[in-house]
């Protein structure tokens, strides 16, 4: 639950607050900017509040009007609220605690990753006492099909983004020989289907030799993929049986990471 004062929580207290804030989600959560009459369908709204916030809005730089389009879209001081949010680093400072827990459970090593265009970038990094170092150190990236950060980000997304991401077979990369390497996008979403189907996502020495990980997506409000948490341990040391209680961890932690950032029950 979210830990704001009881005032906060209030929404009655200040409708035109919560209504500001659920027209600028709404925003945030379509590909493209959006008629006023759409927006007051959508969050059953009077049309002629959405048009007065719109206005208020407007002027302050948070939304701006397509007058050709006759729609709204998000304007460049929502863009700066963003930036912000990318320089206080609010999702690695929630996850390092989170993971840290994971790490002390199961006495295997962590991570946090986030996409970055075919990329997973890392954000956070729990290393587990007396396991292996990993290529997995926070600003690293590496590409998003190989890894279990990647697959289970890559899962969460629409297959219509996904191939814009993988247009042809110059978009696949290799690490190493070993695993079920993925070098086509009829690969990949056979692979994608099955991190659907299980809820988790894996990887057996795709990155590293000798090294395996599974892991599951952080998802936002709109149910997209935000990150992904993700266990990395020695392959031929932990039985198949351990690896699902690992991935049932994982998807716990994952949830649990999701809960902190969005305030969801």
């Amino acid at each position: 639950m979210s830990a704001a004062p009881a005032a906060v929580r209030e929404k009655s207290k200040v409708p035109a607050a919560e209504s500001t804030l659920r027209i600028l989600r709404l925003l945030a959560s379509r590909r493209g900017p959006q008629p006023a009459s759409a927006i007051a369908a959508q969050l059953g709204l009077p049309r002629s509040t959405v048009y007065h916030l719109l206005a208020v809005m407007e002027e302050n730089g948070f939304v701006m009007h397509l007058a050709e389009e006759q729609r709204f879209g998000l304007g460049i001081a929502a863009f700066e609220l963003s930036s912000a949010y990318s320089r206080q680093e609010p999702l690695s400072r929630l996850g390092r605690p989170v993971l840290a827990a994971l790490v002390d459970a199961i006495g295997e090593s962590a991570h946090l990753a986030v996409l970055h265009g075919r990329d997973v970038y890392y954000i956070v990094e729990e290393r587990a006492k007396n396991r292996p170092s990993l290529v997995t150190d926070v600003g690293v990236r590496l590409p998003s099909h190989l890894t279990a950060s990647g697959r289970a980000i890559l899962a969460a997304l629409p297959k219509s983004q996904v191939r814009a991401l993988y247009p042809n077979a110059a978009a696949f990369t290799a690490r190493t020989e070993e695993g079920e390497q993925i070098r086509s996008y009829s690969a990949l979403q056979s692979e994608l289907d099955q991190v659907r189907q299980r809820g988790y996502a894996t990887e057996d020495g795709e990155v590293t030799g000798g090294l395996a990980s599974v892991a599951a997506a952080v998802l936002d409000h709109a149910g997209w993929p935000a990150a992904a948490v993700a266990v990395t341990f020695e392959g031929g040391r932990v039985p198949e049986q351990r690896r699902e209680e690992l991935s049932k961890r994982v998807a716990k932690t994952a949830a649990e990471l999701a809960t902190r950032i969005y305030g969801r029950a």
